[in-house]
């Protein structure tokens, strides 16, 4: 007979990056193995969002991968905050698709950390499908192209311009 499956392993996810002057929350679902193996949030090398938001602020220079502490500051001062809906699952690779057994963040606990939160932007389909628990937060919640390479149907420049209206309504571009 065939060996039984391997259990999955129950993965953990990334502690919220937020502060008191956090006014967009962006919202992923749950870190691809790059990122969990580098314990920063958007580490795979494809991934566009460093880029796009690079190029939102281009007079505001990102620190390389190589200083996540830094490109946590950078974030910060721009007044974006980044966690996921998920704060633990089971999953082999990457895919939200491969997603098992996920446990949603407390949203709720968040907010006296964030006193300006002015918005949430789900980055793509599967964080959004939790839209119901971040509304909690009391504050709009929109839908954001996901900046996954496995996204391949939008280009750079369209994922650009949608993060770039996004976050243009709420004052921060």
């Amino acid at each position: 007979a065939p060996p039984a499956a391997a259990a999955t392993a129950r993965l953990v996810g990334l502690p919220p990056v937020v502060d008191a002057g956090t006014v967009v929350l962006v919202l992923g679902s749950f870190p691809g193995a790059a990122s969990l193996r580098a314990q920063q949030y958007y580490a795979h090398p494809q991934n566009h969002f460093w880029r796009i938001l690079q190029a939102l602020w281009p007079q505001h220079v990102l620190p390389g991968p190589e200083d996540y502490a830094g490109r946590c500051v950078w974030l910060l001062a721009r007044g974006l905050g980044l966690w996921d809906v998920y704060g633990a699952c089971e999953r082999e690779g990457s895919l939200d698709s491969r997603i098992r057994n996920a446990e949603v963040n407390d949203f709720a606990g968040l907010r006296p950390r964030c006193p300006r939160l002015a918005a949430i932007v789900h980055n793509g389909g599967e964080s959004f499908r939790h839209a119901r628990a971040t509304a909690q937060l009391g504050v709009p919640v929109l839908k954001l192209p996901s900046t996954s390479p496995a996204n391949a149907s939008w280009s750079f420049e369209r994922k650009r311009a949608a993060w770039a209206q996004a976050l243009a309504a709420h004052g921060l571009l």
